[in-house]
């Protein structure tokens, strides 16, 4: 199948006086589901709604299919917008909600198709059963639930058969359960419909659970694009490695052993009559200064050492634990300190507790050096 609202962003710089987005250059394929992630106020919704042509950009350009939309007004882009907090008509019930976009005489495919009353009731029929709320098409926003009333605003930007689809955290107001419903939701119209999709969070799992590519966003700039494994598994920068989790970022230097043909990562750790190197074996074609990140849960914890021939084993004491539920997260000193994550068993069963001796191992493969 051939999907349209391919979007290209060219060096697009907004400047709303007291934030900036600045240089901002993206390529989103048609069908995609792209996710934009960052935190509060790194720009995420500026980009978006400047797509939306809600913004008008100071220099650079917005594509989509190949046409230039920076002037564009948004009624004639052929976008459909979601945000967070649904945005319905009071006034309206969910069926003439729904309507709204069709009854917008600057939408292109109402002008040239110039929908009949029964045109309109039908596509109303169609997505409100696609959404699974075609039962709720007489009541006003009032007594629907935040599921339902978001499932109402997804289906009013969809019922324009937009060639884009933004969504500006929609999932951010409902309660866990909700949420993971109408996550699935989105998973599952995204694959039926294949409608393009830019997708705005600040939430990792849901970045991972939607989008078939994920942009981070920093202060105003595209700080790393890739897929999900590109971005956990492999950070561009510290501000990466940090907010997607990584958790455990050094700085050091990377030599080369020509005895044993590997790479080490050498780390200065501060001890009580000064510092130290701390040194792992690393799989890395770098030289010289860098940094490593190492994810929590790519170290093992236990309380014996590891068989003899492990690389990067330590003996290390515990200083702090965070209980996360089903997780727990353990920080030791060797003196550098790490975080590693645990299961609430396996914390249970080792008894883990502050200034317990344990040792703490992980695969070259498992750190990543930039």
């Amino acid at each position: 199948m051939e999907y349209s609202g391919r979007v290209q962003i060219r060096d697009l710089w907004v400047d709303l006086k007291e934030f900036q987005l600045r240089e901002v250059a993206l390529d989103i394929a048609a069908g995609e589901y792209f996710v934009v992630l960052g935190p509060t106020g790194a720009g995420k919704t500026v980009l978006l709604e400047t797509i939306a042509g809600l913004f008008s950009p100071r220099s650079g350009r917005v594509l989509i299919d190949g046409e230039d939309v920076t002037r564009v007004p948004p009624e004639r882009r052929g976008i459909g917008f979601v945000y967070q907090d649904y945005m319905l008509f009071p006034h309206l019930n969910v069926a003439e909600n729904i309507s709204f976009g069709l009854s917008l005489m600057g939408l292109r495919d109402v002008v040239r198709r110039r929908l009949r009353k029964d045109d309109v009731e039908r596509r109303v029929q169609e997505i409100s059963h696609m959404l699974g709320i075609d039962h709720l098409l007489h009541r006003r926003p009032r007594a629907l639930s935040g599921g339902e009333r978001q499932r109402v605003a997804l289906a009013r930007a969809l019922v324009v058969e937009p060639r884009l689809l933004l969504l500006d955290e929609p999932l951010s107001a409902l309660d866990p359960e909700t949420r993971e419903s109408l996550e699935r939701e989105l998973a599952r119209l995204h694959q039926e419909m294949g409608t393009t999709t830019v997708h705005v969070t600040h939430d990792l799992e849901e970045a991972v659970a939607l989008g078939d590519r994920i942009a981070i966003v920093d202060k105003g700039r595209i700080a790393q694009v890739g897929t999900s494994e590109d971005v956990f598994r492999r950070p561009a920068s510290e501000f990466v490695a940090l907010f997607v989790g990584a958790r455990n970022v050094f700085a050091g230097a990377i030599t080369h052993s020509v005895r044993e043909d590997s790479k080490t990562f050498s780390v200065a750790a501060p001890t009580g009559s000064g510092r130290s190197q701390l040194v792992m074996t690393v799989l890395t074609e770098l030289a010289g200064e860098a940094r490593a990140s190492i994810r929590p849960e790519d170290i093992v914890l236990s309380l014996e050492p590891p068989r003899p021939s492990a690389q990067n084993q330590f003996r290390a004491r515990i200083v702090d634990i965070a209980d996360r539920g089903t997780l727990i997260y353990v920080t030791v000193g060797m003196p550098l300190e790490v975080t590693c994550v645990v299961t609430r068993r396996s914390a249970e069963e080792m008894m883990l507790t502050v200034d317990k001796e344990v040792h703490i191992a992980f695969k070259p493969s498992a750190v990543h050096v930039f």
